[in-house]
């Protein structure tokens, strides 16, 4: 059995072509600021990557930053923010019927007007983070029964793309961003 090469040329070096292209817990070397990369103060605000290269971490090919405000959510922050609102709407439910059985209910109330008015939640408040449209404007009521609905059936909002997307975030087309 022939043991497969291995590239030992690339040390620190690497291109950020050669660094995405290896595994994803790889990490990149950085260097000189790329021409796509303008830093703005405290902040760093990057270009959408060339035609053809694939985005090195979640959001760049909306021009989204990497850390910080206005970056893509993680997962485990918008899971967290689920659990508050579940189980508020729990409280909530049990508060007003004296039984939990009404949970779900109050859990899409509460999901689907406050992302059309406000793109937060309180769990996503509690959490610092924001559903916001790909636009720029605002989700609305349309656009927050949408992605509502889809939310609901669960499995949807786990199958994500590389931008840490759902089904329902790109059925509406939004995305969830860091406060």
């Amino acid at each position: 059995m022939a043991k497969k090469p291995r590239n030992r040329g690339a040390g620190p070096a690497r291109t950020a072509a050669t660094a995405t292209a290896g595994s994803a817990s790889s990490p990149v070397m950085t260097g000189p600021v790329s021409a796509g990369t303008v830093s703005a103060g405290t902040a760093q605000l990057t270009a959408p990557p060339a035609e053809g290269t694939a985005p090195a971490y979640p959001g760049q090919r909306f021009g989204l930053p990497e850390r910080g405000p206005g970056s893509v959510s993680s997962m485990p922050r918008r899971v967290t923010a689920l659990l508050i609102d579940w189980l508020l709407s729990m409280l909530i439910a049990y508060w007003l019927t004296g039984s939990q059985f009404w949970t779900i209910a109050v859990f899409t109330v509460e999901v689907f007007m406050l992302t059309a008015l406000t793109g937060l939640t309180v769990g996503k408040r509690v959490v610092g983070i924001r559903a916001v449209r790909m636009t720029g404007g605002p989700i609305g009521f349309r656009w927050s029964l949408l992605r509502t609905a889809i939310l609901l059936t669960v499995v949807p909002p786990l199958l994500t793309d590389r931008d840490l997307r759902g089904l329902h975030d790109r059925a509406a087309d939004t995305i969830v961003v860091r406060i």
